[in-house]
């Protein structure tokens, strides 16, 4: 199957670590340009130096704090200018903190909103004018709290439903110019985040990380934790050209472990 990435920009963002880091690799191997993002300078240094030796596509970073709006305009600006015109973009960010209803003030509120739902739609209209031009992919990263809530994150829970929706108009709204806008939702991968959230519930329960691991294993049908450079492979195949009649889609990458239909 040809994926038609070479000579493809992408921009990644929250890709100094974790999916981002994974999806922006997976993109560099099929020979597309990737633009990394996040706060950590030294991170994004090190990433680039790791993922050029991989072959492919070229390579650049930019740090940028996407809850900044004058901070996103410069990184789109930056991408452009240094790789040439946008074909994809990659939305990410970390999560905000676990909690209950009752743990969180306004500012908790309006910092999760900007971090897991602003920052993705001003990355959105700041790419827009490339992607309208011929044609392109929005990927947004979200939970598998899209489809079942997680219990202590009901941050998440409100703002990923919120990603979800705005995926879903825009599919309406941009196909038109051949623009294709999913969802992909992570189940328990491998990952940092995975791992301190497994630590949080573990704190709580007064047992190891370990114990939590295996007791979340149980509910996966297959039995482990995910990869992350397998959830990167789903998001690959939904940014490029292999991709082009599945739009306006949220696809769980979870091992089966979300029972809802």
């Amino acid at each position: 199957m040809n994926l038609n990435l070479e000579g493809k920009t992408a921009l990644v963002v929250a890709s100094s670590q974790g999916l981002g880091k994974a999806i922006a690799a997976q993109l560099v191997m099929e020979g597309a340009n990737v633009m990394l993002t996040s706060r950590n300078k030294e991170k994004l240094q090190e990433v680039q130096e790791e993922l050029q030796q991989l072959g492919g596509g070229k390579v650049a970073y930019f740090p940028s704090d996407i809850t900044k709006e004058e901070e996103i305009k410069a990184l789109v600006q930056h991408t452009r200018e240094t790789l040439g015109d946008i074909h994809i973009l990659i939305n990410n960010s970390g999560g905000p903190p676990g909690g209950t209803f009752e743990n969180f003030e306004d500012k908790d509120w309006y910092q999760a909103f900007e971090l897991n739902l602003l920052s993705y739609v001003r990355l959105i209209r700041e790419v827009l004018p490339d992607l309208k031009k011929e044609g392109g992919r929005i990927i947004n990263i979200a939970s598998s709290s899209i489809k079942q809530p997680i219990p202590g994150l009901i941050l998440s829970n409100t703002f990923r439903l919120g990603v979800l929706g705005l995926a879903k108009s825009l599919a309406e709204e941009l196909g038109p110019y051949n623009i294709l806008v999913n969802t992909v939702a992570p189940g328990r991968i491998a990952t940092d985040r995975v791992a301190f959230l497994d630590q949080l519930k573990a704190d709580k329960q007064g047992v190891s990380r370990d114990q939590v691991e295996e007791s979340s294993k149980k509910t996966i049908p297959l039995g482990r934790y995910g990869k992350p450079e397998e959830f990167a492979k789903i998001v690959t195949f939904l940014a490029s050209d292999a991709n082009t009649y599945v739009t306006g889609s949220s696809l769980l990458v979870d091992g089966g472990m979300v029972k809802s239909l």
